[in-house]
């Protein structure tokens, strides 16, 4: 297996073969732009010892047969610290990836700004944000694979910034590089792990499975299905009667064998990855997010409810999985189930009412058409955030309501008792969501093939 440490054994972990850039800046002179005394002696100390001439390496390749434009840093080299040239390689190198439609993929292993160029360096951050940014616009999709270690500005810019954020196991993973943190500072903390747990990393993924993910998330991110996609069929029990009643239509929803958004998941695509987190220091486990490939192998985006109340993390993730899947069109798929939005202190205090409210706009200001999918409860705002405006269906085993009866009726100053005839009232059974055009109709089971009906299903 290649060397992850090193510039080219990244790239050649994940890519099939690899072109260069082809850069002549010629040999450091002068110290620098501010003069650093021995600068460019270290500097031609630092290409004879790896063999590079700068800290970066840039050029094109194919990972799983999707050709992207890679940038993968040399940490040997100087602590592959970011300088004018290192700016100026990965400018070109995303220049490249907008001329060509092409998607970008970085490698970091980077300790943050070179010091011997002082803020000439540092405005490098500014430089690699703006070229990301032109390539966000450009509807082009990011990833990052983050080695280590990978701190400073390399993270805060081409790494945090990326669409998709992947790393290696024990990666040191941070802002404050390890010279610059407090004395007490626990070294777990910034770690790709820890990073992972509040919601700054999708994925940690071992380097001999990471050519492999990295080429079905680049497959994903570059074969947009055309939109807007149907609706899955109902995985219920297909010869069910219609609820009778409110309180039978939640019955329903809440048993615990009726079929859960990992189970639609699993029947509507053939293969999917997942994002994680809201980037503001949460993950909700009752909310996933990705991107699935459908059975004629183009992708859809999918924010699923998991039956779970949910917490503000979930809603700023689904925000973040609808806004992307924008930029790079490809369209929504969300699937509703939750009793509603969590309601305790930490919630809260966690920002439950923006979180929502950024779902919402989210959703309303889709580039992409949404279709819902309501496969359980749908408890008040908490589920209508999910819910696409004029394209949501419901299972037959589903409800959706105002509030949860039980809630619907402490409001209304009513004993727990008259919680079921309450529910009757909302009228929240999916075929009163029909005619109150609340959604455009139930899905049913998914029709016998010839080859089912020859298999005897």
């Amino acid at each position: 297996m290649s060397d992850p440490t090193t510039a080219r054994g990244a790239i050649a972990l994940v890519a099939d073969e690899f072109t260069e850039l082809p850069f002549d800046e010629g040999p450091l002179t002068g110290d620098g732009p501010i003069g650093w005394p021995g600068y460019s002696a270290a500097h031609a100390r630092a290409a004879a010892r790896t063999g590079e001439t700068e800290s970066v390496v840039c050029g094109t390749g194919s990972v799983g047969g999707v050709r992207a434009v890679l940038i993968s840093f040399e940490f040997r080299f100087l602590g592959g610290s970011l300088g004018e040239r290192t700016g100026a390689r990965a400018a070109a190198a995303h220049a490249l990836a907008r001329e060509r439609r092409l998607p970008v993929v970085v490698l970091p292993a980077t300790g943050g700004s070179r010091m011997h160029e002082g803020m000439r360096a540092l405005l490098q951050l500014q430089v690699l944000a703006r070229e990301s940014e032109l390539t966000r616009a450009a509807g082009l999709p990011q990833i990052a694979v983050l080695r280590d270690p990978t701190t400073g500005g390399g993270w805060a810019t081409l790494g945090a910034g990326s669409d998709v954020v992947l790393a290696l196991p024990g990666a040191q993973v941070a802002f404050a590089g390890s010279r610059v943190r407090p004395p007490d500072a626990d070294p777990a903390a910034y770690t790709a792990e820890a990073q992972l747990a509040h919601g700054h990393v999708d994925a940690i993924v071992p380097p001999d499975a990471l050519r492999a993910v990295l080429g079905r998330w680049l497959s994903l991110l570059t074969r947009p299905a055309e939109g807007p996609v149907a609706p899955p069929y109902a995985l219920g029990d297909p010869g069910a009667a219609p609820a009778a009643s409110g309180r039978e239509a939640v019955a329903r929803a809440r048993h615990p064998d009726r079929p859960r958004a990992g189970a639609y998941l699993d029947a509507h695509f053939t293969l999917r990855e997942e994002i994680s987190g809201d980037r503001c220091g949460g993950v909700d486990p009752g909310t996933r997010c990705g991107f699935g490939r459908l059975p004629d192998g183009r992708t859809v985006a999918y924010a699923a409810q998991c039956g779970t109340a949910t917490r503000p993390a979930g809603f700023r993730t689904a925000a973040r999985l609808v806004r992307l899947a924008g930029r790079l069109d490809i369209p929504v798929l969300t699937l509703v189930d939750t009793p509603g939005a969590a309601n305790d202190a930490e919630a809260e205090r966690s920002g439950a009412g923006s979180a929502i409210a950024d779902l919402f706009a989210a959703v309303a200001g889709a580039r992409t058409p949404v279709t819902s999918l309501l496969v359980g409860e749908g408890g008040s705002g908490g589920a209508l955030a999910l819910a696409a405006p004029g394209n949501s269906w419901t299972t037959p085993d589903a409800y959706f309501s105002v509030i949860a009866p039980e809630a619907a009726a402490a409001i209304l100053k009513r004993p727990p008792e008259e919680a079921g005839a309450t529910a009757d009232r909302l009228r929240l059974r999916p075929e009163d969501l029909v005619e109150l055009g609340i959604v455009r109709g139930v899905v049913g089971p998914r029709p016998a093939s010839a080859e089912d009906v020859r298999d005897g299903a």
